[in-house]
Protein backbone atom coordinates (compact mmCIF):
# COMPACT_ATOMS: atom_id res chain seq x y z
CA UNK A 1 0.00 0.00 0.00
CA UNK A 2 1.70 3.36 -1.02
CA UNK A 3 -0.61 5.70 0.71
CA UNK A 4 -2.41 6.16 3.61
CA UNK A 5 -5.47 6.33 1.94
CA UNK A 6 -6.74 6.74 -1.87
CA UNK A 7 -6.87 9.64 -3.83
CA UNK A 8 -9.51 8.58 -5.66
CA UNK A 9 -11.67 8.63 -2.28
CA UNK A 10 -14.21 11.48 -1.27
CA UNK A 11 -15.30 11.20 2.31
CA UNK A 12 -18.72 13.35 2.84
CA UNK A 13 -20.89 13.52 6.11
CA UNK A 14 -22.96 11.43 4.27
CA UNK A 15 -20.72 8.30 3.18
CA UNK A 16 -21.72 5.84 1.73
CA UNK A 17 -23.15 2.24 3.27
CA UNK A 18 -24.69 1.19 6.38
CA UNK A 19 -24.37 3.18 9.63
CA UNK A 20 -21.51 1.84 11.90
CA UNK A 21 -20.67 1.65 15.62
CA UNK A 22 -19.89 5.05 16.38
CA UNK A 23 -17.75 3.69 20.05
CA UNK A 24 -15.58 1.16 17.76
CA UNK A 25 -14.69 3.58 15.13
CA UNK A 26 -13.36 6.43 17.71
CA UNK A 27 -11.52 3.53 19.18
CA UNK A 28 -9.62 3.00 15.74
CA UNK A 29 -9.60 6.53 15.45
CA UNK A 30 -8.20 7.21 18.83
CA UNK A 31 -5.36 4.61 18.06
CA UNK A 32 -4.44 5.98 15.03
CA UNK A 33 -4.01 9.40 16.48
CA UNK A 34 -1.71 8.23 19.28
CA UNK A 35 0.02 7.23 16.30
CA UNK A 36 0.12 10.43 14.45
CA UNK A 37 2.97 11.42 17.31
CA UNK A 38 5.37 8.87 15.48
CA UNK A 39 4.48 8.52 12.01
CA UNK A 40 3.23 12.03 10.77
CA UNK A 41 2.81 10.27 7.23
CA UNK A 42 -0.59 9.71 8.65
CA UNK A 43 -1.63 13.12 10.14
CA UNK A 44 -3.40 13.93 7.09
CA UNK A 45 -5.68 10.75 6.71
CA UNK A 46 -6.63 10.13 10.27
CA UNK A 47 -7.28 13.63 10.45
CA UNK A 48 -9.73 13.53 7.74
CA UNK A 49 -11.08 10.37 9.01
CA UNK A 50 -11.90 11.63 12.78
CA UNK A 51 -13.87 14.04 11.11
CA UNK A 52 -16.63 11.65 10.42
CA UNK A 53 -16.75 10.16 14.52
CA UNK A 54 -20.12 10.97 15.21
CA UNK A 55 -21.73 9.44 12.71
CA UNK A 56 -19.45 6.88 10.91
CA UNK A 57 -20.59 4.66 7.56
CA UNK A 58 -19.13 1.67 6.32
CA UNK A 59 -17.37 3.82 3.75
CA UNK A 60 -15.56 5.70 6.55
CA UNK A 61 -14.32 2.52 8.30
CA UNK A 62 -13.35 1.05 4.89
CA UNK A 63 -10.86 4.51 4.51
CA UNK A 64 -9.74 3.88 8.71
CA UNK A 65 -8.75 -0.04 8.03
CA UNK A 66 -6.94 1.56 4.70
CA UNK A 67 -4.92 3.64 7.07
CA UNK A 68 -4.33 0.01 9.15
CA UNK A 69 -3.08 -1.41 6.45
CA UNK A 70 -0.53 1.02 5.42
CA UNK A 71 1.08 1.04 8.88
CA UNK A 72 1.43 -3.21 8.26
CA UNK A 73 2.84 -2.40 5.23
CA UNK A 74 5.39 0.50 6.71
CA UNK A 75 6.02 -0.54 10.10
CA UNK A 76 9.65 0.30 9.19
CA UNK A 77 9.36 4.16 9.00
CA UNK A 78 8.93 7.07 11.65
CA UNK A 79 10.10 9.17 14.05
CA UNK A 80 11.85 7.67 16.64
CA UNK A 81 12.71 9.71 19.79
CA UNK A 82 15.81 7.82 21.15
CA UNK A 83 16.47 8.45 25.28
CA UNK A 84 19.28 10.87 26.90
CA UNK A 85 20.61 11.41 23.36
CA UNK A 86 20.43 15.45 23.59
CA UNK A 87 17.80 15.43 21.03
CA UNK A 88 16.81 19.22 20.78
CA UNK A 89 13.25 19.85 19.74
CA UNK A 90 12.98 24.16 18.57
CA UNK A 91 9.74 26.09 17.66
CA UNK A 92 10.16 29.41 15.62
CA UNK A 93 7.09 31.54 15.20
CA UNK A 94 6.85 35.11 13.81
CA UNK A 95 4.38 37.34 12.58
CA UNK A 96 4.63 40.63 10.00
CA UNK A 97 1.85 42.52 11.84
CA UNK A 98 -0.08 43.93 8.79
CA UNK A 99 2.33 43.37 6.43
CA UNK A 100 -0.15 43.03 3.34
CA UNK A 101 -0.84 45.99 1.32
CA UNK A 102 -3.64 44.97 0.43
CA UNK A 103 -5.70 44.07 2.87
CA UNK A 104 -3.27 45.05 5.95
CA UNK A 105 -3.44 41.69 7.40
CA UNK A 106 -0.90 39.94 9.98
CA UNK A 107 0.80 36.42 8.27
CA UNK A 108 1.94 34.78 10.98
CA UNK A 109 3.52 31.48 10.67
CA UNK A 110 5.68 28.70 13.00
CA UNK A 111 7.57 25.68 12.32
CA UNK A 112 8.89 22.85 14.73
CA UNK A 113 12.08 21.06 14.16
CA UNK A 114 13.26 17.64 15.46
CA UNK A 115 16.85 18.02 15.97
CA UNK A 116 18.24 19.46 12.14
CA UNK A 117 14.74 18.42 10.38
CA UNK A 118 11.70 20.08 9.72
CA UNK A 119 8.87 18.28 11.26
CA UNK A 120 6.12 20.60 10.53
CA UNK A 121 4.98 24.23 9.39
CA UNK A 122 2.42 26.08 8.74
CA UNK A 123 1.47 29.86 8.15
CA UNK A 124 -2.33 32.00 8.66
CA UNK A 125 -3.28 35.16 7.18
CA UNK A 126 -5.06 36.61 10.33
CA UNK A 127 -8.26 38.33 10.55
CA UNK A 128 -8.55 41.68 11.18
CA UNK A 129 -10.38 43.35 14.03
CA UNK A 130 -12.21 45.59 11.17
CA UNK A 131 -13.10 42.33 9.63
CA UNK A 132 -15.61 40.87 12.71
CA UNK A 133 -19.34 41.35 12.29
CA UNK A 134 -19.88 44.21 14.82
CA UNK A 135 -22.98 42.64 17.57
CA UNK A 136 -25.89 45.29 18.30
CA UNK A 137 -26.30 45.89 21.73
CA UNK A 138 -29.18 45.06 23.77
Amino acid sequence: MATPLATNVKLTLEGKGEPFDSTKYRGMIGSLLYLTESRPDIMFSVCLCARFHENPKTSHVKAVKRIFRYLKGTMHLGLWYPKFTGVDIMCFANSDHGGSMIDRKSTSGVCTFVGHCLTSWFSKKQMSLHCLPLKPNM
